[in-house]
């Protein structure tokens, strides 16, 4: 098939990121990267790959070699989205925190929504048991393909696939239609990944020195924390919030 040229598609498409977190197969790899040229997503972001670069990947990547040569490697999850606003995160997992799902063709328009003034990533876990709770954590929403119960889970190419694949469809009419009838985000940036984070282990200092976290208990942080993270914030937030933990500690301080 051949290669588009430079259109307004490829913008709509070119401020979204596909993480893949501690993939075990490098041929899931190159395949995955496959998917995205086939949808016209260029940017492809590995954390803690077992095996990359490596033969099998590039085997599989076919047509999405060059993508793949140029997917980038982090050691950290953190490190991979810190410059993304909405961050989400693909799961067939039920929790017991409740938060947004949606289906991929509900998040499609979300995620091109975000994407407009700044990055948005999809994160992807590992093969044999998806993202963990503490990589779902970074995600304000999270996406699950309705799939047959008893065969839930998807090989990570084909769920990669499916999610391009509802991105490139909702871009393809959206790229039909006048801009003023396109839905938005709002107007003001959203805080990117490395904001919230730095806004969160604020927010943790903050309630240890004052008492209320004295003994550590993840699973109640982790539902504090999904009290200001279930939507995206946006950076004028995410520095008022920062300002008042500020306030807070000059307080704490003085006692």
């Amino acid at each position: 098939m051949d290669m588009e040229t430079n259109t307004p598609l490829d913008s709509m498409l070119g401020s979204i990121c596909i993480v893949l977190v501690e993939t075990t197969h490098p041929g899931n790899i190159g395949a995955a990267a496959r998917a995205l040229v086939n949808m016209g997503l260029s940017d492809l972001r590995l954390v803690r790959p077992q095996a990359f670069p490596s033969p099998d990947a590039t085997a599989r990547a076919a047509s999405g070699e060059a993508l793949l040569s140029a997917a980038r490697v982090f050691s950290s999850l953190d490190d991979a989205i810190a410059d993304c606003g909405l961050i989400v995160g693909s799961t067939a997992r039920t929790r017991s925190v409740s938060w947004p799902v949606m289906s991929p063709s509900e998040m499609a328009p979300v995620v091109l929504d975000a994407s407009h003034q700044q990055r948005a990533a999809i994160l992807f876990g590992r093969e044999s048991r998806g993202l963990t709770n503490r990589q779902l954590d970074r995600c304000q929403l999270f996406v699950t393909a309705p799939v047959d119960v008893n065969h839930a889970s998807l090989n990570l190419a084909s769920a990669v696939l499916l999610l391009a694949y509802e991105l490139r469809k909702t871009a393809l009419l959206r790229n039909g239609s006048a801009a003023s009838d396109r839905p938005t985000m709002g107007k003001d940036l959203l805080a990117t990944s490395g904001m919230v984070e730095g806004f969160v282990a604020h927010f943790e200092r903050v309630l240890h020195a004052a008492g209320f976290l004295e003994q550590p208990s993840d699973k109640l942080f982790r539902k504090i924390r999904r009290i200001f993270t279930r939507r995206a914030l946006e950076e004028d937030e995410v520095n008022i919030l920062r300002g008042v933990l500020s306030a807070i500690e000059k307080r704490i301080e003085g006692l």
